[in-house]
């Protein structure tokens, strides 16, 4: 079993799939709502039905955009985490430079009092990430 965010977006699905491609790497994946006559809507037909980033890291990113005919908020009350150890700091802290460009950094990526460290960026699509880097002999 295995949990995945689902991101929702109105019509840049496709290029919020490119953006985090360029952000994790990996392989892409796009079905639109024209495979499936999903919408009547010919402003909708090229729109993200199911898209899907499998990164060599094991991040798993799923996507799609919300048609008109549904409610539609970007951001939320929801994060999504990426945690690691030192021995992947190089790697972390490159997702994290990604993320930050044209986001919103609500947290420095730094030392954190309790431990390891520690940043919340909300990027550019509004989608809020906390990137937690533990010593390596800590737990996560």
């Amino acid at each position: 079993m295995k949990t995945n965010p689902y991101l929702s977006f109105r019509d840049n699905a496709r290029e919020a799939l490119a953006y985090y491609q360029s952000v994790f790497d990996g392989t892409t994946e796009i079905h639109t709502f024209a495979d499936f006559n999903a919408s009547e809507d010919p402003e909708e037909q090229e729109w993200v039905m199911h898209g899907q980033l499998e990164s060599p890291a094991g991040i798993t990113l799923m996507l799609a955009d919300t048609p008109k005919t549904m409610d539609y908020s970007p951001g939320g009350s929801m994060s999504i985490s990426i945690a690691g150890y030192l021995s992947e700091k190089t790697a972390i802290e490159g997702y994290w430079e990604k993320l930050c460009d044209g986001g919103r950094i609500d947290m420095p990526l730094e030392r954190a009092e309790w431990g390891g460290i520690f940043g919340m960026v909300l990027d550019r699509y509004s989608v809020n990430w906390i990137v937690s880097i533990s010593d390596d002999n800590e737990t996560r």
